[in-house]
């Protein structure tokens, strides 16, 4: 939402009257000096929409912030041009409405445009948050990165390496807007107040690792040539991609990573397919790619990579990681349910590869039970043992 600065206007001033964090707004507005403000620059209020009213018979700016649940001035900051002793029935105004329900609808078929549209949304109402793209995927779709927080503990959360495991996607993108709506509402979440998390962490987190892969899973090949014929004969002839784990070259990405690859490759598939091929050499694939530059240029302190399923927490990798890993692994089996376990006879993981290369935590967590892709009827309630991970990596 936004507002016009006026004589005498401060971004205190309005962390006051909207009830929102300073930092926040500070965050909100990082193209303008916040400490010298200018009549008639607008600032962007995280949290609020503005709705249209239309006056009627009887109205005062008073009763309609009565009804509405707003301060009176916030109709002036929102409607710069608004005389209070001109009101006509039948005038539109705005009117700040703050934002108390989700943006995001975890339960549908999450493919691709369903998250980059509900990340414009985010960003419209939440502009302290930061998006970016980290890369393209084979077909040239952009990889977003969504950042929140200047804290020094830098975290990393990410999902849908594998494309049949897309349920962790929207599972991700629902606590992203829960963690919101509890930043601007100073509502806590379990009991736990997350603003002290948004000061202390910087969470980094990439939804969705293999847009190519999870939209030929929901939604089938698409229509481009020669990569339909490819995936297609790749898929055994089959149309039904329900099984597909790799991005749009046949490659795992999930086995790309230059940790004990050559020992992963020997006992694989050495063509491209549904599964488990893990390409000619480490880091050839996209997104593999730019997973592995994001990572070396952030100093992450850890790193959370959520797949499916299994309900298990895998936290170790050939002994390297540190101490304070089970420390962390079991804090995160205490509050979801899920069983620790240090290692699996797997090699060339994103997290195997962080902990190798970093010797900090790094865990791969396996959300749900069943059959991938899980049933979206399993969503609320892996949502709901997930969100305490989800919060504990950034606490702990």
């Amino acid at each position: 939402m936004d507002v016009y600065v006026r004589r005498g206007d401060s971004v205190w001033y309005y962390s006051q009257v909207f009830h929102v964090p300073l930092q926040l707004i500070i965050d909100s507005n990082r193209d303008i000096n916040s400490q010298s403000l200018t009549i008639g620059q607008r600032v962007r209020i995280p949290g609020y929409v503005t709705v249209h009213y239309q006056i009627q018979p009887g109205d005062s700016l008073w009763f309609i912030a009565q009804r509405r649940n707003v301060p009176v001035d916030s109709l002036f900051l929102v409607n710069p041009t608004l005389n209070p002793n001109r009101l006509q029935i039948g005038q539109t105004i705005l009117v700040p409405q703050r934002v108390t329900w989700r943006i995001v609808n975890g339960k549908q078929n999450y493919e691709y445009n369903i998250m980059i549209n509900d990340l414009r949304k985010l960003v419209s109402i939440y502009p302290f948050i930061q998006t970016s793209s980290i890369g393209k995927t084979v077909l040239g779709r952009n990889i977003p990165e969504v950042k929140l927080g200047n804290g020094s503990k830098r975290i990393h959360y990410n999902g849908s390496f594998h494309a049949n495991e897309w349920i962790t996607t929207p599972v991700i993108m629902t606590f992203i807007n829960d963690y919101l709506l509890s930043l601007t509402n100073q509502t806590p979440i379990r009991g736990l107040n997350t603003y002290p998390l948004f000061q202390q962490s910087m969470l980094s987190i990439v939804p969705m690792v293999n847009p190519d892969g999870v939209n030929l899973v929901i939604n089938g090949p698409t229509e481009a040539e020669p990569y339909r014929s490819r995936v297609i004969e790749w898929n055994h002839g089959s149309m039904d991609f329900s099984n597909w784990k790799a991005n749009f070259n046949g490659v795992d990405l999930n086995d790309q990573f230059p940790a004990n690859w050559e020992e992963e490759r020997d006992r694989n598939p050495k063509t491209p397919g549904p599964r488990d091929y893990g390409g000619e050499a480490p880091l050839t694939e996209p997104e593999a790619i730019a997973m592995a530059e994001l990572t070396r240029r952030s100093d992450f302190t850890r790193v959370l990579a959520f797949h499916t399923q299994g309900e298990v927490i895998y936290w170790g990798y050939k002994n390297l990681e540190p101490p304070v890993a089970e420390t962390i692994v079991n804090e995160f089996g205490r509050v979801s349910g899920y069983i620790p376990q240090q290692t699996i006879e797997s090699y060339a993981g994103y997290k195997d590869w962080f902990i190798q290369d970093w010797r900090r935590p790094g865990f791969t967590v396996e959300l749900g039970t069943g059959i991938n892709p899980l049933p979206l009827n399993q969503f609320n309630e892996i949502y709901e043992e997930t969100l305490g991970i989800f919060l504990a990596g950034l606490y702990m």
